[in-house]
């Protein structure tokens, strides 16, 4: 009886004791998923909580996002721009700000766009910590600077931080210069956050300083003699104007501003003007950078090869008096010497006596050379058969002038008057020069030559 008792009894142990194993896992799974769903239901927000969400519907109401609570989250449509509107559809991963914990409905109200201001904030607030330099765009202006949009979050640059102002021109009052930036994208850095304030002050200034000093010896291991490059004139002085290539500053020297003679190089450009330069010489110990603007600009004297030749008669326009002759412009880009002996039939001390800067004249080649960039013009070779022939007309719209060293070319002139060209020839025998007496009378109009005839009409009458 007891061994009887005693196995019924084990046999019902063993029972009892599968039918636990059984039972007892899912009930302890659904026992977690019970106990987490209470506490997702009893999850609670409170205003400036910001979620990440999952967009469960979107309808012109509104847009339902799955935050996790025991009710799905609403974002308001006047809480939606346009463009987010467009933007969402079902399964997106959000980012979203709380309004109101709970509405009538017991909803949570939610808003993208102070979420997209916090995280805005956050960005600026990690900016600020490792001092990037960003992007953002202008999107107004007061009296006091600009401002921009950086994620939802507006902030301000002071007149005084904003490098972009000395690009534009120097006659233009501060809000013409500001009103010009609306629109444009700035690099900034961030000077100052307060939060709490809702405070956010930036500099274009420094993030430009430390961005071209970054740039700047990239650039000078990049740059290379005889490249095109381009730029804008951030500055002009009496030598010359710097432009910027995206780092570093140039020097395009008054020399090689144009092909023609420039006597200040504001004649030529202006600060702001974006230009197209070629580069010249990189110095890398003093990271100096030579470049040249009338580089960049077809060469005038490689087109006049077929346009000029020796005995044609040109109009010109007299730009410079020497003591040796005067320098005429035919062209734009072309350049001429009239020798003191070929100005006149009686022998003059200086040029001024006979003709005067700015004079427009008809004038004689007698001497052509493209190549050596010489041209050599007359006056009185001119003017003995005026009547009988009309000066050619020659381009008028050239781009620029080149312009020779007048001791240079006074001296190739003069060396060549005795052989390659005899028109330029003085016959000193026949026309001895005047003792230095005679000259300072003549000069002072006191004394005429007995020996030399008169001069023609036509110059007489341009007599100082």
């Amino acid at each position: 009886m007891d061994h009887r008792d005693s196995d019924t009894g084990n046999a019902w142990s063993e029972e009892q004791r599968l039918e636990e194993e059984v039972v007892a896992t899912p009930v302890a799974e659904d026992m977690e998923q019970l106990w987490a769903n209470q506490v997702q239901e009893c999850r609670s927000f409170r205003r400036g909580d910001v979620v990440d969400g999952v967009v469960a519907r979107v309808d012109r109401d509104g847009v339902l996002v799955d935050i996790g609570s025991k009710s799905e989250g609403l974002i308001p449509g006047h809480e939606l721009q346009g463009e987010s509107a467009g933007l969402l559809k079902v399964g997106d991963e959000v980012l979203v700000y709380v309004l109101q914990p709970e509405d009538h409905e017991g909803r949570v109200i939610l808003s993208l766009d102070r979420a997209r201001a916090e995280r805005g904030w956050r960005s600026l607030q990690r900016n600020l910590d490792e001092g990037e330099i960003f992007e953002a765009p202008v999107i107004d202006y007061n009296k006091g600077g600009l401002i921009v949009s950086i994620e939802g979050v507006r902030g301000f640059v002071p007149s005084s931080q904003i490098a972009s102002i000395r690009f534009s021109s120097s006659e233009q009052t501060l809000d013409e210069k500001l009103v010009q930036l609306k629109g444009q994208t700035l690099k900034l850095k961030v000077v100052e956050l307060n939060r709490k304030r809702n405070r956010l002050i930036l500099s274009e200034k420094l993030a430009v300083q430390e961005w071209r000093s970054q740039m700047k010896e990239k650039l000078l291991q990049e740059l290379l003699a005889g490249e095109t490059r381009s730029g804008r004139v951030t500055s002009i002085c009496n030598f010359g104007a710097f432009v910027d290539l995206g780092g570093i500053d140039g020097l395009v020297h008054l020399s090689e501003l144009s092909w023609e003679r420039v006597k200040h190089p504001k004649d030529v450009v202006k600060v702001g003007d974006d230009v197209t330069v070629v580069v010249l010489s990189i110095d890398q110990e003093s990271q100096r950078v030579a470049l040249s603007l009338r580089k960049a600009q077809p060469e005038p004297w490689s087109m006049a090869v077929d346009r000029y030749y020796v005995g044609q008669l040109v109009t010109g326009t007299i730009t410079k008096l020497t003591p040796f002759g005067a320098f005429a412009r035919v062209e734009e880009g072309i350049e001429g010497l009239i020798h003191i002996s070929e100005l006149d039939e009686r022998r003059i001390g200086h040029p001024k006596e006979v003709i005067k800067e700015g004079e427009v004249l008809t004038l004689r080649v007698v001497r052509f050379e493209p190549e050596r960039r010489r041209l050599g013009l007359s006056l009185k070779q001119a003017l003995q058969d005026a009547p009988q022939e009309q000066p050619d007309v020659v381009g008028g719209d050239a781009p620029g002038i080149v312009y020779v060293s007048e001791s240079k070319q006074s001296d190739e002139v003069t060396s060549s008057r005795s052989s390659e060209q005899p028109e330029f020839a003085v016959d000193h025998e026949e026309a001895p020069l005047p003792s230095e007496d005679d000259q300072v009378a003549i000069q002072a109009g006191q004394q005429q030559l007995p020996s030399l005839p008169p001069s023609p009409d036509p110059v007489s009458s341009s007599e100082e």
